[in-house]
């Protein structure tokens, strides 16, 4: 058997292989030990649980559909079980991501640091080999692998889904049912998702103590600024941070009413689990999963189409910032895009947008080409032709000095979807519930 001193590594045969016993079935029993020690591999490299259990089960997957143990297995199997995938209708990008995991599990078995290859050849008179290659497996030649369907949402579309999203709430309302909590927590947390571009597990893991004052923006209220702390994670890092800035102010209005007149009415526990934003009836916090069926019936509902998903809304979140004129810097950092290239595949401009940027460039060509060789007779020597007397010679035309601390302040043009502002509702009765017969925002 492998000795002790060359495999004394996490997930190494001689860890999880039982010693001096005899196995009633040694094949299945090898097996299992393999997935144990690369679980344990997985974890020693501070993965998550969510992804070993994601490759664990490709493996499993794997092997139903071979019929063999990785000892037996071959590249020509890969090739069989890609044909298969594609036949069944599986996205590019999943099939992918199953070939890097069979491809992970294989380069476990095979390194020497973990003994399997002894283990095998002792039992079995074979080992396992690699089996996935660059010439039988889905390279990753782009960065954007999504479906040409999925796409932001139109500012018509969101309208509408928001709008039917309200009616739920007010229908379950009128009819006196229970649900109209849950319907009126549904329709604030997809507009929050929405309005702070935000990623599933982001928005689900919001607390009340997320939500901060914006000195810079006090119209936003309690709400001008999300602490995002679940993050996306690279590598095994834990859950990256990020604050952002609340852009449009129906959505704080809409997470005002919920929070103050709603929420209250959930039998939330006490303690840090109280923080949560979006409580259930059974006490507990709305998942994921929940998320994806709820948009999935609303969509359905409305006749969208079914290539739509939650993470369209932080599509269409990137889409109108850029269409209002908001900075793509300023729209990267709200988003947590490492980089600029990545924002721009969320982005999916109208032609409006691009007639009104075609316009604005060809009146400024325009405007230049009209002004070559005329005369400012006021200017001065170091002053730019659209330059203010009481203008800094680095300031841009759109900036002026705040007078309490002397810096720039940029002027903003354009702001949050028009169609979808919405008036504040007057304020409830004390003690009184929340009646959504109207908008929920």
């Amino acid at each position: 058997m492998a000795d002790r001193h060359v495999t004394e590594v996490p997930g190494a045969a001689f860890g999880v292989m039982p010693r001096s016993v005899s196995l009633l079935h040694p094949r299945e029993a090898v097996f299992e030990a393999m997935l144990a020690g690369f679980a344990a591999q997985q974890s020693s490299r501070l993965l998550s649980f969510v992804t070993i259990h994601q490759r664990e089960s490709v493996v499993r997957r794997f092997e139903r559909f071979t019929g063999e143990f990785p000892w037996d297995w071959t590249a020509s199997d890969v090739e069989d079980w890609t044909v298969q995938l594609r036949a069944a209708g599986a996205a590019r990008s999943s099939i992918r991501g199953y070939h890097n995991a069979l491809e992970l599990f294989c380069a476990y078995l095979v390194d020497t640091r973990y003994g399997w290859a002894q283990e095998c050849q002792e039992r079995f008179g074979t080992h396992p080999v690699q089996v996935c290659h660059e010439w039988n497996t889905a390279a990753h030649t782009t960065q954007l692998e999504a479906r040409p369907q999925v796409r932001p949402l139109t500012r018509g579309e969101l309208q509408a889904f928001f709008d039917y999203c309200d009616e739920q709430a007010a229908q379950a309302r009128r009819l006196g049912r229970k649900g109209w909590l849950a319907a009126f927590r549904d329709a604030t947390l997809f507009k929050t998702t929405y309005a702070f571009g935000l990623r599933r597990r982001e928005v689900v893991m919001l607390d009340l103590a997320d939500f901060t004052r914006n000195g810079k923006a006090p119209h936003f209220g309690d709400f001008g600024i999300a602490a995002v702390r679940y993050g996306k994670a690279v590598k095994g890092s834990p859950p990256r941070r990020r604050s952002v800035l609340a852009t449009m102010a129906w959505s704080t209005q809409a997470l005002a009413e919920y929070v103050e007149q709603v929420r209250p009415l959930y039998a939330v526990p006490s303690g840090s689990r109280g923080q949560m934003l979006w409580p259930t009836e059974r006490r507990g916090r709305v998942s994921v999963d929940y998320v994806n069926v709820r948009f999935r019936e609303y969509r359905d509902a409305l006749g969208l189409p079914a290539q739509l998903h939650p993470h369209c809304l932080r599509h269409s979140y990137v889409t109108h910032l850029i269409e209002d004129g908001f900075d793509p810097f300023f729209v990267q950092q709200q988003v947590g895009h490492a980089w600029g290239s990545t924002t721009a595949l969320y982005t999916g401009v109208s032609g409006d947008y691009k007639n009104r940027a075609l316009a604005a460039a060809l009146a400024g060509l325009a405007e230049r080409d009209s002004s070559v060789g005329t005369e400012q007779p006021d200017q001065q020597p170091d002053q730019q032709p659209d330059q203010r007397p009481d203008q800094r010679p680095d300031q841009r035309p759109d900036e002026h000095e705040d007078p309490a601390d002397g810096l720039p302040v940029v002027i903003r043009h354009g702001g949050p979807p028009r169609n979808l502002r919405r008036n504040p509702r007057p304020a409830a009765e004390p003690g009184a519930a929340p009646d959504p017969s109207g908008r929920t925002s």
